[in-house]
């Protein structure tokens, strides 16, 4: 012990000496509170739990280098829905004036929600569960139910993750299976499909081979074992990255999370060369400005921009808790934000350049469909050859011939017009046709697919970057699952894992029984939108209400080394609760005005229809949104009323060599300082170095931290993983 120390003093000299925390910590020795006087919580030693807590502290792993968390975290914001949900979005709600209101949101909402999430999890270093319960035990129920949630939204993005490999594997032969209607013999007759030649190639291929969907929920029609195997090999592949944590995943993102835009470039040059593709980006972004005024399109905006970034699961967190806690987590959340709004634009583009050319496509077979019929009725004396202008040629009819042809026409036969069955042929109809989810996937796409050059390629590199896509989300939804249940309970990585990854297949067949579709849109319409809305609005009041804003603008100056925009304090005090609040309203009053319902595909008549769930469904559905919401009221109850420790009334202090280890749950500053010393606060010397943070509007400006020569604060020791709030 040091000669200068207050305790060796204490030793020579009659004079009172206050020992405080700093003094403490600059013993040599270490002294183990649970064997000693400093033992304040009356815990009886653990030699065990001791060392798990060491273990936990010192070796909790790590991002390899900065560029692999980056990537992990733009792998998990960048999923499916930047590439089949935000064009379909931008398309109904006035094309180029939906990214206003999308930026605007994505401002204000997404981006301050994001950075909180970020800033939280790198701070507490734990996983979802861990990081409300430390903030505020009486909310644990957050980190549970984003849990919950995960599981949910896991079961059935893996399934979608499924039909791409089933698609992939079958883009490997000349022509694509799904270019042209099978012929089936009828007798000695040989025909094409029914089903196939009322609807079209890929929309048969969907719903017949691949899905060989039932007419409605209610007929499950066995499991679809093609599908079957697809999810199994999904499941597969999601254990695998899994099985080592981040060590494992990590090193999955540098192939998941670049793959994609390799091939959305690769699409969107050569989708520039096809005929037409022009015609669809230029659609595609002239603005309808009277739909900024439309509340529908602000709520779809920020019901986008809160999926888009993958706020409330968990993932977000879990990937933060892996951080250096001196990590700028404020670059992190401004790049990952604006990569994702700028994918989603490239997606748009890309998109929108290939439907473009299945627009022309699908224009000029109309105009040769309606050209023959107008021969026909030339040919029986319906219409008269006058009615022809002079220059147009039927052997090689343009689009714009056949529209001058149809006015004069409709306007001579205004009364029997409709008896003569003949289309517009507007490529402005085919354009407007909006598609979005598997339907812009299997289907749209798929069919433009059909009409490259070397379309099997194509179609490989499509279904593989839906593949990486996937991946690259299911690993972040997985990881907000496995890391606070692992942080939480202890459990080993590799068992629970591969536990968790066979239930989820088990419990999953429900969706690739035949009616399995209709189960993949009730979870994905209804299993998380509520619920993780509830669950970011208790996050934002967690933090920015209980926790105190103030306070965590502290820790978070400390925590980053330089002071946080004013515009966080607004956003995250007043703004973000405001939004979101107005949003969950929004997705209420939503679900009561439109009767739960699906789209069934209806064999005999080759079409789409309407049905309403039946009583059995809404149980289902109602259960869903109860179960994810349960744990948020039940912690509570359970924490309130003290059925449950929540760790309130204990205090653990760990001294030892090199570094200090604190666990407080809900005490004060203050009670913590009386507790320890059982002295007023301004008499105790602060272990952390002298500065001041931005405390909020009106605060005085904040001085340079001192330097810290080991670390962050100096003084020789650091924090463990598990931070505490500052003395």
């Amino acid at each position: 012990m040091p000669k200068n120390s207050k305790v060796t003093q204490r030793e020579h000299s009659s004079e009172h000496v206050t020992e405080s925390v700093a003094d403490l910590l600059a013993h040599q020795e270490p002294v183990d509170y649970k064997r000693s006087v400093l033992n304040v919580t009356g815990e009886t030693w653990d030699k065990q739990k001791e060392g798990d807590e060491d273990l936990d502290a010192e070796n909790r792993p790590a991002w390899n280098s900065k560029l692999q968390y980056i990537l992990a975290q733009i792998g998990y914001s960048v999923g499916l829905g930047n590439v089949w949900r935000f064009p379909y979005l931008c398309q109904k709600n006035g094309g180029g004036a939906y990214l206003v209101p999308y930026l605007v949101l994505l401002i204000i909402i997404g981006l301050p929600l994001f950075f909180l999430e970020l800033a939280v999890g790198q701070r507490i270093r734990r996983g979802s569960i861990g990081v409300w319960n430390y903030i505020c035990p009486r909310l644990g129920g957050i980190g549970y139910a984003s849990c919950l949630v995960c599981f949910f939204v896991g079961l059935y993005y893996n399934v979608i993750i499924g039909w791409s490999i089933f698609y992939f594997f079958k883009s490997f032969q000349y022509p694509l299976p799904w270019s042209e209607c099978p012929i089936v013999k009828n007798g000695s007759v040989a025909v094409v499909e029914t089903e196939c030649e009322r609807s079209s190639a890929t929309t048969y291929f969907w719903y017949r081979e691949a899905l060989d969907i039932s007419n409605s929920i209610s007929e499950s029609g066995g499991l679809n074992w093609k599908m079957t195997l697809c999810l199994l090999v999904a499941w597969s592949l999601v254990g695998l990255a899994m099985i080592k944590g981040i060590q494992s995943s990590g090193k999955v993102m540098y192939f998941s999370s670049l793959f994609p835009y390799v091939v959305l470039v690769c699409f969107l040059v050569r989708g520039l060369l096809l005929r037409g593709a022009v015609d669809g980006i230029m659609h595609m972004f002239t603005p309808k400005l009277d739909k900024m005024l439309d509340p529908q399109v602000w709520r779809e905006a920020a019901t986008q921009v809160f999926f888009a970034l993958g706020l409330g699961f968990g993932g977000v967190i879990a990937f933060s808790s892996y951080n250096k806690q001196d990590n700028n987590c404020h670059f992190d959340a401004t790049l990952v934000s604006f990569i994702n709004f700028f994918t989603s634009v490239l997606a748009t583009l890309v998109v929108f350049a290939v439907l473009g050319f299945k627009a022309n496509i699908m224009n000029e077979k109309c105009v040769v469909e309606n050209a023959e019929k107008i021969l026909g009725y030339l040919n029986t004396n319906v219409l008269s050859h006058d009615l022809i202008p002079p220059h147009v040629n039927f052997s090689h009819l343009t689009a714009k011939d056949y529209n001058e042809m149809y006015r004069v026409i409709m306007t001579v036969k205004e009364g029997h017009f409709k008896e003569l069955g003949l289309d517009a042929c507007l490529l402005e109809d085919e354009l407007d046709k909006s598609v979005q989810g598997t339907g812009l996937a299997f289907i749209a796409f798929t069919e433009a697919m059909t009409h490259f050059p070397a379309s099997p390629f194509w179609s490989v590199m499509f279904f593989l970057m839906l593949i990486n896509l996937g991946l690259g989300s299911m690993i972040g939804t997985m990881s907000g699952i496995t890391t606070p249940i692992i942080d939480t309970f202890k459990v080993r990585k590799e068992v629970f894992t591969v536990g968790c990854c066979i239930f989820a297949f088990v419990v999953g067949l429900i969706f690739v029984q035949r009616s399995g579709n209709y189960f993949v849109t009730m979870f994905d319409d209804y299993s998380a939108t509520l619920p993780l809305t509830v669950v970011v609005i208790l996050e934002n009041i967690a933090v920015a209400w209980i926790y105190g804003t103030k306070k965590f603008m502290q820790e978070l100056t400390e925590m980053l080394g330089f002071r946080p925009y004013q515009f966080y304090y607004y956003t995250w005090k007043y703004v973000s609760p405001i939004c979101m609040a107005v949003l969950m309203t929004a997705s209420i009053i939503q679900l009561g005005v439109s009767p739960p319902g699906y789209s069934a595909w209806i064999r005999e008549e080759a079409a789409e229809k309407f049905l309403f769930y039946p009583t059995w469904a809404m149980a289902i559905l109602i259960s869903l949104i109860i179960l994810a919401s349960l744990p948020l009221p039940l912690v509570f109850i359970l924490r309130q009323f003290h059925l449950v420790s929540d760790g309130s009334n204990a205090l653990s202090v760990t001294y030892k060599k090199g570094r200090m280890m604190k666990d407080i749950s809900n005490l004060e500053d203050n009670d913590e300082t009386r507790f320890i010393l059982s002295k007023v606060p301004s008499e105790t010397p602060s272990p952390m170095p002298t500065h001041r943070s931005y405390l909020g509007p009106g605060s005085n400006s904040p001085m340079e931290m001192s330097s810290a020569p080991n670390g962050r604060y100096g003084s020789g020791y650091l924090l463990a993983s598990t931070p505490e709030s500052e003395l």
